[in-house]
């Protein structure tokens, strides 16, 4: 059995976001890094790994530098890597969905892990189109996967609290924040992943004819800047506080 966790690159939490000519400079972001619960999928599918469920093999779709991205996740412990290499800022999320799930395909998987949501879009749209084209399971909001027989045993999120969901082959798992700590690439991971060969691939070499985005970006722009905040000193303000507090901020 094969499983595969998808990974996307985002700019990291920390980076300054520039727009130009109407879109994200991404040449302007200083700092990449793979999508905060993309980290938690990567973590539950060496688990699984290790839990003797099968090889565990890295994807991504992006650009060149993705690449970086996927031998960090070869230093932690994944088997294999395929990096699709294609520009995505253009591309539909149907577009995405076909090519991650055709790389499924290529790879052999038939148990996949990902991120409820990119840090970037947040669309939350990734796991739940792969799993419909692939004809699987999709369970969301999921904080824990372990293995159970031949079956899967999910904990996720629920309107009525954490509920505990099974289900078997094939089956994609949407994660969501969980309380497990993360594993770090140390020195001998790192240098181990550098003997690993990233399989790379384009969209044609899947099959996959990509057609036109059904999406048109007409532009970013930059949030607003938040207007300066007011300061206030000694005990004759407090009446002005109170009414700011009320009036304008409505929290009182």
């Amino acid at each position: 059995m094969t499983i595969a966790v998808l990974l996307k690159q985002v700019p990291d939490t920390t980076a300054k976001i520039t727009v130009s000519g109407g879109r994200v400079d991404q040449s302007s972001v200083a700092k990449w890094s793979t999508s905060p619960y993309d980290e938690y999928a990567l973590e539950y599918a060496l688990q699984l790994k290790e839990a003797g469920a099968g090889d565990l093999v890295a994807i991504t779709c992006g650009p060149d530098r993705a690449a970086k991205m996927l031998t960090d996740a070869a230093a932690v412990g994944v088997d294999s890597m395929l990096h699709v290499v294609a520009d995505t800022t253009e591309m539909d999320s149907k577009q995405i969905q076909s090519i991650l799930a055709a790389a499924i395909e290529h790879c052999g998987a038939d148990v996949v892990l990902c991120g409820k949501q990119a840090a970037d879009t947040n669309s939350g749209s990734t796991g739940p189109g792969i799993a419909s084209m692939m004809g699987a399971a999709c369970v969301g909001m999921v904080s824990e996967v372990m293995v159970e027989g031949d079956s899967f045993s999910a904990l996720r999120a629920s309107s009525s609290g954490n509920e505990r969901v099974s289900v078997s082959r094939p089956c994609l798992f949407a994660f969501d924040k969980a309380s497990t700590e993360l594993r770090r690439p140390n020195v001998k991971g790192i240098m181990m992943a550098k003997r690993k060969v990233i399989e790379t691939v384009s969209a044609s070499d899947l099959g996959i004819d990509m057609g036109e985005s059904q999406v048109i970006i007409e532009s970013h722009d930059s949030p607003p800047e938040k207007p300066p905040g007011q300061k206030f000193e000694g005990a004759d303000s407090v009446q002005t506080v109170v009414l700011k507090l009320r009036e304008e901020a409505n929290v009182i």
